[in-house]
């Protein structure tokens, strides 16, 4: 996952923690966390470069929407980022 950008990073997380969003879904959950609006034009391009990495799937919802899902892949990486992440860190409840 270190060849993931922060933002990538952050769409993968998204994605994880809902079954099969659509791609607006994801990007109304992440502006409730960045400050601002996030465009199509920096959306969709990373969304694609997740699932040519193939931590996510896409697939169609209707004719105009798509899924995204994230795959055993997508779910190893965040394990695997979490220890990582959790050996530099000690945040005490």
């Amino acid at each position: 996952m270190n060849d993931l950008s922060g933002f990538q990073r952050d769409l993968l997380y998204v994605i994880s923690g809902f079954d099969q969003p659509s791609g607006q879904d994801v990007k109304s959950e992440l502006e409730q966390y960045v400050d601002g609006e996030i465009n199509h034009g920096r959306l969709y391009p990373n969304l694609d470069t997740l699932v040519n990495k193939e931590y996510v799937e896409k697939g169609p919802l209707d004719r105009r929407t798509n899924y995204y899902a994230i795959t055993e892949k997508g779910r190893e990486a965040l394990r695997e980022r979490r220890g990582w992440e959790d050996q530099y860190t000690a945040i005490e409840a």
